[in-house]
């Protein structure tokens, strides 16, 4: 029993939802994201709310019940609102700054810039004088995945704090060395 799958998805206003055959097409203000939904998965559209039920009760499809709702849910929610991840840059001369017209040039203590590019549909705004990076988009596991991509560039480094890591993420430093006391 999903709990998750049984939640219906309220359609805001400006969005329209469009089922032909196994795929889904949901276009907004903000794009459009098409999808695939598994045959034994069924999608009702009434009264601007979409309902997912399960054509039976076995356990695949039970089990992709809960997640073909997730998908559908940021789905919706991406071509109304978006999604955005933002990124904090630690260290002395570390910072991005724009390269070209899809591109980032990240400056992270190597002897030489990394440089980026961004895939279609994600689009990156910076602040803090470079220090901090917001990757936006409409498509919630692609944001998340190119901002994983970033951070994977010089992940934190634990005894010093350097390194890229999203806002507001924790990070326990370990002691150095202990000197010898006579």
């Amino acid at each position: 029993m999903s709990r998750i799958g049984k939640k219906p998805i309220n359609i805001p206003n400006g969005v329209k939802v469009n089922i032909k055959n196994s795929m889904i097409e949901v276009v907004g203000p903000k794009g459009t994201l098409v999808n695939h939904i598994p045959g034994s998965i069924k999608i009702s559209i009434e009264d601007s709310i979409i309902k997912v039920d399960k054509v039976s009760e076995e356990k695949d499809v039970r089990a992709i019940h809960g997640l073909v709702r997730s998908l559908l849910f940021n789905m919706v929610h991406g071509v109304s609102e978006g999604f955005s991840k933002t990124l904090e840059i630690f260290g002395t001369g570390y910072r991005v700054e724009e390269s070209g017209k899809k591109g980032l040039k990240l400056n992270l203590g190597y002897s030489n810039s990394i440089d980026f590019q961004l895939p279609e549909g994600i689009y990156a705004d910076i602040e803090e004088r470079g220090t901090r990076l917001i990757v936006s988009g409409i498509d919630k596991q692609l944001v998340g995945e190119v901002s994983a991509r970033i951070k994977k560039l010089r992940p934190p480094d634990s005894y010093k704090g350097k390194g890229i890591r999203y806002l507001g993420e924790q990070l326990k430093l370990k002691p150095g060395k202990a000197g010898i006391k006579a």
